[in-house]
């Protein structure tokens, strides 16, 4: 089996879009703000959205399950107060609920939460237990800044982040740190604000002690850890001068990496650097980067492709296409298991 770890739903229908900017305009006049009942998407405008996106792709390619969360340009948690993010992301996980209730072999749900700059994250809690307990969620999207890329939140070592991960623990499910929209002119969404969240994360639970207060908490860095790969010898080097464990025992048993790297060389690179039991596949597809790439003549998304070539045995391989996700998403493996999987 191959699972994707890192899908999001950036296909959903246009009437998603046009509620979400009807929320927004009214943000000076909460009267005019729409109601969730609003918004009405059928069952048959969901499974279009997906079987000709989505799915279409995932049958090509050879994938079995993606793990599938909200649109992550969409969160944009920086957009109004609590009151906006919680009723947006209860829609928004509703939909990818609904998704995997439609294609049950193909999609699991995982989590964005209503986070907002400045409020407590025990906030974010009853969205949390709902996701988990009603929708059988797998795992969380993580934004470790609000803010849209100004950073005003405390570092993801800071007790700030503790109500969430006390729940992580609790519910054994991992979290995906992923930014959203950038609203910094300096950082360009896909192509520097979230590579900079990705490496930033790395280096943050790397100068503190997080793991030692919760030893079972799991956190998957996407996009391929951003430049940790590329820069290992920095972070080891780091390391050490902090009187530091090595990274195998200080981090690597809580911090895993996907394969969201689009050429060869990089997941080479990834796969050389980053211990095999620390990867775990995924494609991001229809995201980021949509187009085909003319060196090879396929699409920059489709990863498989770089995980097929590179240098590594079966068992290796294996690890990474599956084995990897049912271990550090027990959930799913759970899920896997009780399909008969």
């Amino acid at each position: 089996m191959i699972i994707d770890i890192h899908g999001h739903y950036t296909t959903a229908p246009k009437a998603l879009e046009t509620w979400r900017n009807r929320q927004i305009a009214a943000l000076g006049n909460p009267t005019d703000a729409p109601r969730p009942s609003e918004l009405q998407i059928s069952d048959d405008e969901l499974r279009e959205s997906i079987e000709t996106n989505q799915l279409r792709l995932m049958r090509e390619r050879g994938l079995d399950l993606t793990v599938f969360s909200p649109r992550a340009s969409f969160m944009a948690h920086h957009i109004g107060d609590f009151n906006v993010s919680s009723t947006w992301a209860a829609i928004c996980n509703e939909l990818c609920y609904r998704v995997s209730q439609l294609f049950p072999a193909n999609f699991v749900p995982a989590a964005m939460l209503p986070q907002s700059p400045g409020v407590d994250v025990a906030t974010c809690i009853p969205e949390l237990v709902k996701c988990v307990e009603q929708y059988g969620n797998v795992a969380i999207n993580l934004n470790p800044d609000p803010s849209g890329g100004h950073w005003t939140s405390p570092p993801l070592s800071d007790r700030y982040w503790y109500p969430i991960y006390e729940k992580m623990v609790e519910y054994d499910i991992p979290a995906m740190v992923h930014v959203s929209t950038s609203c910094n002119a300096c950082f360009h969404t896909t192509g520097a604000h979230y590579l900079n969240a990705d490496t930033t994360a790395f280096m943050q639970c790397l100068t503190s002690d997080l793991f030692r207060d919760f030893p079972t908490l799991r956190f998957v860095i996407p996009h391929g850890g951003g430049a940790v790969p590329y820069h290992w010898g920095r972070f080891r080097g780091l390391a050490q001068e902090m009187k530091k464990p090595l990274l195998e025992e200080h981090l690597l048993k809580n911090i895993f990496f996907d394969t969201c790297v689009y050429h060869q060389p990089g997941i080479d690179l990834l796969t050389k650097v980053i211990p095999v039991d620390n990867i775990l596949f995924a494609s991001e597809m229809i995201g980021a980067v949509r187009g085909i790439d003319p060196q090879t003549g396929h699409y920059f998304d489709d990863t498989k492709r770089y995980v097929e070539a590179a240098e590594m045995n079966p068992q290796q391989r294996d690890k990474i296409y599956e084995g990897n996700a049912r271990r550090v998403y027990p959930r799913l493996d759970a899920a896997l298991k009780a399909q008969g999987r």
